[in-house]
């Protein structure tokens, strides 16, 4: 059974893959807004990247709405294709939700591998701890992921996507912006940041679970 299960959640990550390496709308979206965001920024701001409380903050806003422009397509092409009800059929709510949520995670994280030496280059930012800071990115990203993943759900049939994810999904990521935010300030300065790291791995296990709760309900429906 768990077998199967995992079988299906790589069946629907396949998917995905697939069609984002045809297509590219998705990880075309993010990684423009990233680089073009990043550049912006360092243009006016570069002087404020040795402090790293303002490094930390700018690096997550930029982080953050560029999963807002492209993690909502998630569901929004399945709907597009008329592969949703296919979906529906073939596999179980809870594989394709985790197929999602892997996608997703991906995507940021290729964005990352993109935006972030980027960033710290540009902005002349100093990174004291990098094992934390690299954690923090890791796991902040995965908690964006959970949480984009479930809004992007709720809003696949809806007539204004774009706008309706962005409010849904801010209320439940501000736990983790202001933690990515904080945790990666204190890497950057040489401190500790378990603490964050902790809350963001909490944060992102509560989500997932009331996720795969009400998954089938938002997808069936």
């Amino acid at each position: 059974m768990m077998r199967y299960y995992l079988r299906c959640v790589l069946a629907v990550l396949g998917k995905d893959i697939t069609c984002e390496l045809r297509a590219r709308h998705a990880l075309g979206a993010i990684l423009l807004f990233a680089v073009t965001s990043t550049i912006a920024v360092s243009f006016t701001l570069s002087g404020w990247g040795s402090k790293s409380e303002v490094a930390s903050a700018l690096l997550w806003i930029v982080l953050y709405f560029s999963a807002m422009s492209g993690l909502g397509r998630s569901f929004v092409h399945e709907e597009e294709m008329r592969t949703a009800a296919l979906l529906k059929f073939s596999t179980r709510p809870n594989s394709v939700y985790l197929g999602k949520l892997a996608f997703n995670w991906m995507l940021l994280l290729c964005v990352q591998i993109v935006t972030v030496p980027l960033f710290v280059m540009l902005m002349g930012c100093r990174v004291d701890h990098w094992g934390a800071f690299i954690a923090l990115l890791l796991v902040g990203s995965f908690a964006l992921s959970a949480g984009a993943t479930m809004a992007a759900a709720m809003v696949a049939r809806a007539s204004v996507k774009g706008a309706l994810f962005a409010v849904i999904s801010f209320p439940l990521l501000v736990p983790v912006l202001a933690s990515a935010i904080h945790g990666t300030g204190l890497a950057m300065s040489g401190h500790s940041a378990a603490s964050d790291i902790r809350l963001l791995t909490y944060y992102s296990g509560t989500v997932i679970t009331a996720s795969l709760m009400l998954f089938k309900f938002i997808w069936e429906d």
